[in-house]
């Protein structure tokens, strides 16, 4: 029997549906059961739940409190908003650069940032090291600025490259028939247009540091600039059952709750830079 169009409208809205269902479940499962585990307490956590069965909220005032998780929380936020700053104001002008700007080894240069970015943190942790001990940062959030920005610069400037180009040179143009220098066309001009690009890459950037550990077990060794990682890997207990585990899931939620409040407010525009970079690029 041939299905008419309703029904078969019908039917691949059903199967749109069932698949988000799916996919919204199995990314979602994870946190949910983190959030349920950091509930509960003592034996509690050994026994598989699918529903609320306590409420022991107490697991969150030792993990921010006994526990330094709220010191931590403030040296990622500082180290993450600062590493977004610098990478956005130094990639967007060198964006502009390299898409405007005609010189020689120009193609070089792109390809050598995209290498760049390929290169995994574990091959250049020796060579990190020395350039943190040589700048006298050791032991500082500076150290871990630095790696961060190191790292997240060659995605961002390779992107709002890309996103620059596709700009028409009729803006920039009318912008100079105006008097505007180079940085009032970037600020003016670039900036607002590249809003979408610029939250997508910042981010990319912010969640990249706010989870990094390798850097910063190794270039921090005081307690009191420790990052929201390495101190939830070091609760302690003289064995893996003795583990406060009530206390490291509720770590672990809230030191999601930031990422998931920041996609939150900027998702319009995480999904329209991330669209017209599909489009354009």
């Amino acid at each position: 029997m041939k299905l008419s169009r309703k029904q078969r409208n019908v039917g691949g809205r059903v199967v749109i549906y069932t698949g988000a269902l799916l996919a919204s479940l199995f990314c979602l499962f994870p946190f949910y059961y983190a959030v349920l585990s950091s509930l509960r307490s003592g034996q509690e956590l050994f026994t598989p739940v699918w529903y609320p069965t306590g409420w022991h909220w107490d697991n969150y005032v030792v993990a921010l409190m006994d526990n330094g998780i709220a010191r931590s929380l403030l040296n990622s936020f500082l180290v993450a908003g600062i590493t977004v700053g610098l990478c956005l104001l130094v990639s967007i002008t060198a964006a502009f650069a390299l898409a405007r700007v005609n010189f020689r080894g120009r193609r070089f240069l792109l390809f050598t940032i995209l290498c760049v970015s390929m290169f995994p943190q574990v091959a250049v942790l020796t060579g990190m090291f020395e350039l943190v001990r040589f700048l006298g940062l050791y032991d500082s959030l500076g150290a871990l600025i630095v790696s961060y920005t190191t790292f997240s610069l060659p995605f961002t400037v390779w992107v709002l490259t890309t996103f620059i180009k596709t700009i028409p040179v009729e803006l920039e143009e009318a912008a100079i028939v105006d008097g505007a220098k180079t940085g009032t066309i970037i600020r003016r001009v670039f900036a607002p247009v590249l809003a979408p690009a610029l939250a997508t890459t910042g981010l990319l950037a912010f969640i990249g540091a706010w989870n990094e550990f390798m850097f910063a077990l190794t270039f921090i060794i005081s307690s009191a600039r420790r990052t929201v990682p390495v101190a939830i890997s070091l609760f302690s207990g003289a064995s893996s059952f003795e583990l406060p585990w009530g206390s490291i899931m509720a770590a672990s939620v809230i030191v999601t709750l930031p990422i998931i409040v920041l996609v939150l407010i900027f998702q319009k525009r995480i999904v329209s830079g991330l669209t017209s970079g599909a489009i354009k690029g």
